[in-house]
Formats: structure tokens, C-alpha cells, sequence
């Protein structure tokens, strides 16, 4: 920028137009709400468009329509109670005290986060509390999105089969007694984040505790009908990297923002993100190749993930060629437990995860969460937050208890899910079901919803029970099938969606 004569600052720099008070860092609050936008865009419209296209025809609105209502809904309780459960002021050592933050006053004041002051064991301070240099109201939209995509990523393990009545209780309870414990824990000054556990942008907070729950729920719900399970192909094919593609984008926010301003930690680890996740993509397109003998399109987009998810809790913290090995890892390691480890374990076999969001998810954040422990260069953890003794086992000195440190961290992240989600089900379940009936999973949104992805039966036409039956295909060829309606003796035709 140039100076203008005599070295005054151009008028348009100035502190004009509005109230600005001296801690306002313009660069700052617009990236960090670029940020919180760009991960907005992760859920909606990204994953709305990925769920809704890579299921079976039939769950295609069904599936959206869960991630859709779950990011509103995390909205609201967000607002009104959660955010302060998440970085508010301690309650326990894993969470934090109930508020609002919907004042003008708190939205308008500096950003905080109170609880995230270190202290030496003589008591000194060792990092003080974080102060962003942006409103309060900017914090609460960036924190957002964080916690919204958590319950989206879930919904991945339940679609084509929840009942959507207790999906909507779901959301809220989960929000709050799960994903603020987490949150608090490790971001909002919690005894995870005292003790030193790194999560750089979610590895545990989001991921593994997605992955782990989603499982966890798919185990109470229940599965879908044997013969979604054994044929669920994707409706569009296309549209499905679309939604892909917008996740992988909107990770830039997801990992860029998450140092809180714009400084070279953020763009280091948007750099680092990229390369973790391309590397991964390619290393399970190569295995897919190499051992089905073709390029699976789900795949690459399986791969793409992992190296995301395994990359999170690391981005800002690891060198370039550390992201290198994270996307070799990540595009193998999950890959091995989702091809191999899952057709041979009966536990594995016996709960239906519609999108593998275990592997994906848990098995990938577990894993990036445990690499943070080895690759976590010194001089980039002092950038990204100062606390002494943070460093890669990889790095001599207490490199190794950190290690130590960050398995422990997810132990208690992986045990807090399966507890705290299964009491939640099974309360939910004691009003009302957790599965949708069979008759509604056979035919799907139109049942569900009244509504259809794609007006196969007619301009404006309903799927119509009387005209088309619900029994199951009786003799199939190239997934038609003709045969009587039960009851009525005229003929049905039902397609295989």
C-alpha cells in the first residue's frame, strides 16, 4: 500500500464509518468470518449435496434434509446455551456454565476465550487467556460451524433408516451433553487443554467424536433393510463430487481459522491441508487400483476426507513433508480398516454405519490425533499457541509424553461419546421409535417427507401406495420387477431406487 504525501494514512484505512474501538483488527474479523463461512459451506450447502447424492435414489431427501435441519438447530441451542457450555466460564473441569450470548453488549464486546489461561505449578502465568482482535459475535459464528458439521458428520452414520422425529431431539441433546464436553475440554481452557493435548482444529473435538457417536447411534437405531444394505448405490455420481468438492475448499477455513487472526500459522496450515488431503486421495485411488484392479470415484472421495480429518489436529503445528506421511497414512490406514479390518470383525460387520463415518471419522481422527504426538515441530506450536514443552516425540526432549498425552486426550473423548450417546438413545427411544417403520423404509422420502428427490413416476405425481404396492420385488431383471399387488390382484411395477 502506498503511503499517501506527508505519510498520512489513506482515509479509507481510517477508523470511520461506525463504531470501531482500538482493539478491532480489520484483516482479522474478515477472514475469521471468511473462515466461519467457508466451513458454513462445508455443511451447507456441501454435505447437504453430498448425502443427498450418494445415497439410493430413494433416501436422497431424507438425507440432505437430516444435515439441513441439523445445522439450523445447533443454531439456535448454540446461541442461547451451548457456547457458553463450550468456552464460557468453568463448571467442571470438562465443562463450562450454561448462558445466553444473544446481549448486543456481549455479541458487540472484544472477543475471549476465558478459560484458556496455562499456569506454571508455582501458580504464574504460562499463556494468557486468548484475545482475538474482533468481536465477540465473530467468535460465536466461527465456533459455530465447528459445532454444527459435527452433528452433520454424524447424521452420515444413520441415513436411510432413523426415524427423523428422534433425530430432531437428537441434535439438541447431543450438542449438549456431548459435543460442548469435548469443546470445553480441549478449546475452552478444560483439563485436556491444561494438561496439553494439542487439537489443533477438531481431530478429536469434531471427528473423533463424530466418528465414534455416529457408530455408537447406528448401533441403537438399528440398521437399514438387508437389501439397502447389499445395494445402496449412489443416485448422482456427479452432484456427489460436487458436495465433495465443496468440503475439500471449505477446509481451508476449517484449519485456516483456526489460529484466530491472519497471521503465518493460518496460512501454513491451509497449505499443509491441502497437501495432506491430496496426498491421501491419491494413495487410496492407488490401492484401490492396485488391488480391486479399478479407480473408485467414492473412494477418492473416501480418501479425500481421511487426509482432512487426519490432517486437523495437526495442520498448524507440522512441517511440510510431516503432511506428506500424514496423507500416506491416511489415505492407507483407514482404507486397510474399512476394505480389510471390517469384513473380518464381527463387531464391525454386525452395526450398520451407512457411510463408514467410523472409518473416516474415528479411525482417522484417532489417527491424525496420535501423529500430532510425533510430528509437532516446537517452533510451530509456540506460533500456534505458547505453552512450553509442546513438541513431536519425533523432536527429542518430552516429545514422547506427548505422545502419551495425546492418546490419553482421545481415550477419554472415545469413552465420554459411546457413554453419553447411548444414554441419549435410549431415552429418546422410551417416547418414541429410533428406526423408522419397515413400511416407510421401503419406500423411502416420499413416505417420510411426502416429497422426492427426482419425479420419476410422472409430472407431479406421487409416489402413490395403492398404484405401486410396498411388498418386496418378487422376479427381478436389471432391478424391475413385475408381479402382483398384495391383496389386489392388479399388476405393480416397482423400481429399483
Amino acid at each position: 500500500m502506498d503511503a499517501t504525501p506527508g505519510g498520512q494514512v489513506p482515509s479509507a484505512y481510517n477508523n470511520t464509518g461506525g463504531a470501531l474501538p482500538d482493539w478491532l483488527n480489520k484483516g482479522d474479523n474478515a477472514w475469521q468470518m471468511i473462515a466461519a463461512t467457508l466451513v458454513g459451506l462445508q455443511s451447507v450447502p456441501g454435505l447437504v449435496i453430498l448425502y443427498g447424492s450418494i445415497v439410493k435414489k430413494k433416501w436422497a431427501v431424507n438425507s440432505a434434509f437430516m444435515a439441513f435441519y441439523a445445522f439450523a438447530a445447533v443454531l439456535l441451542c448454540w446461541v442461547v446455551w451451548a457456547y457458553k457450555m463450550s468456552f464460557g466460564e468453568k463448571l467442571l473441569p470438562f465443562w463450562g456454565k450454561a448462558g445466553t450470548v444473544l446481549s448486543y453488549k456481549t455479541l458487540l464486546s472484544q472477543a475471549d476465550l476465558p478459560s484458556t489461561v496455562v499456569h506454571h505449578r508455582d501458580g504464574s502465568v504460562e499463556t494468557s487467556a486468548i484475545m482475538p482482535l474482533y468481536p465477540m459475535a465473530t467468535m460465536v459464528y466461527f465456533q459455530f460451524v465447528f459445532a454444527a458439521i459435527t452433528l452433520v458428520l454424524l447424521a452420515g452414520s444413520v441415513l436411510g433408516r432413523m426415524n427423523f422425529r428422534a433425530w430432531m431431539l437428537f441434535v439438541p441433546l447431543w450438542l449438549t451433553f456431548s459435543y460442548t464436553v469435548g469443546a470445553f475440554s480441549l478449546w475452552g481452557g478444560g483439563f485436556l487443554f491444561q494438561w496439553g493435548v494439542i487439537d489443533y482444529s477438531g481431530g478429536y473435538v469434531i471427528h473423533l467424536s463424530s466418528g465414534v457417536a455416529g457408530f455408537v447411534a447406528a448401533y441403537w437405531v438399528g440398521p437399514r433393510l438387508t437389501k439397502d444394505r447389499e445395494r445402496f448405490p449412489p443416485n448422482n455420481v456427479l452432484l456427489m463430487l460436487a458436495g465433495a468438492g465443496l468440503l475439500w475448499m471449505g477446509w481451508a477455513g476449517f484449519n485456516g481459522g483456526d489460529p484466530y487472526s491472519a497471521n503465518i500459522d493460518s496460512s501454513i496450515a491451509v497449505i499443509n491441508t491441502n497437501i495432506c488431503a491430496a496426498t491421501s486421495l491419491l494413495m487410496w485411488t492407488s490401492l484401490d487400483v492396485l488391488v480391486f484392479g479399478k479407480p473408485s470415484v467414492i473412494g477418492a472421495v473416501q480418501g479425500m476426507i481421511t487426509g482432512l480429518v487426519v490432517i486437523t489436529p495437526a495442520a498448524g503445528v507440522v512441517q511440510g513433508w510431516a503432511a506428506i506421511i500424514l496423507g500416506i497414512l491416511s489415505g492407507s490406514v483407514p482404507w486397510f480398516t474399512m476394505m480389510v479390518v471390517h469384513k473380518r470383525w464381527w463387531l464391525l460387520q454386525s452395526v450398520d454405519d451407512t457411510l463408514g463415518v467410523f472409518h473416516t471419522h474415528a479411525v482417522a481422527g484417532f489417527l491424525g490425533g496420535s501423529l500430532v504426538g510425533l510430528f509437532a515441530e516446537p517452533t510451530l506450536c509456540n506460533y500456534f499457541l505458547s505453552v512450553n514443552n509442546e513438541q513431536g516425540a519425533f523432536y527429542g526432549g518430552v516429545g514422547g509424553a506427548q505422545f502419551g498425552k495425546q492418546i490419553a486426550g482421545a481415550f477419554f473423548i472415545v469413552g465420554w461419546n459411546v457413554i453419553i450417546t447411548s444414554i441419549i438413545l435410549v431415552a429418546i427411544r422410551i417416547f418414541m421409535p429410533l428406526r423408522m417403520s419397515e413400511e416407510d423404509l421401503l419406500i423411502g422420502d416420499d413416505a417420510v417427507h411426502g416429497e422426492e428427490a427426482y419425479a420419476l413416476w410422472g409430472d407431479g405425481e406421487k409416489y402413490d401406495i395403492t398404484k405401486h404396492g410396498t411388498s418386496e420385488l418378487d422376479d427381478t431383471m436389471h432391478g424391475v420387477s413385475l408381479g402382483n399387488a398384495s391383496g389386489t390382484g392388479a399388476r405393480r411395477l416397482t423400481v429399483e431406487l
